[in-house]
């Protein structure tokens, strides 16, 4: 496995030049449907940025981090609570159905060495603190993020920037 210099440049701008949404534009349709899931309002909006910011940094995405990072800034969710998502396993700034919800997040993009991701333990947990719609809805949130994954690891959009910025 090749290793990642830390000294060098890093670009400023995207790997892709084309935007892939200019060039699938059936991708829009399927941003926006699983906007609309996430959406649906039986989890909490905080919960859902949270989960996305996890995701991203368990990718080691910049981009989502970033993004996910200002997404959660501008809705005036406080220092304490973001910074602590890194470690969000003993995080007194978190909620106990928020930690529920990191622990998915972190089950399904990690690889178990303990058998399955998804322990009957670890969805009883959960279970405890969402009603069954809202369970479904953090499997459609978890699900948003990473149909972002490819595009932000593939592509590298710029940090910062946007969503449709870094190809404008």
């Amino acid at each position: 496995m090749a290793t990642r210099s830390i000294t060098a440049e890093v670009p400023t701008g995207p790997r892709m030049s084309e935007d892939p949404a200019q060039l699938v534009p059936e991708l829009a349709e399927v941003s926006a449907a699983l906007f609309r899931a996430a959406g649906n309002g039986s989890v909490p909006r905080p919960t859902i940025g949270l989960v996305q910011l996890r995701a991203g940094q368990i990718v080691g995405s910049t981009y989502l981090t970033v993004l996910h990072t200002g997404f959660l800034r501008r809705a005036g969710e406080p220092e304490e609570r973001i910074t602590s998502v890194a470690s969000w396993q003993d995080s007194p700034y978190l909620t106990a159905p928020e930690r529920a919800a990191l622990a998915l997040v972190e089950a399904v993009l990690q690889p178990s060495a303990h058998g399955e991701r998804v322990s009957g333990d670890l969805y009883a947990q959960a279970a405890e603190h969402y009603e069954p719609k809202a369970l479904a809805t953090l499997m459609c949130v978890i699900g948003q993020v990473n149909f972002f994954i490819p595009v932000a690891l593939i592509a590298k959009p710029a940090p910062g920037r946007s969503f449709d910025g870094p190809w404008n």
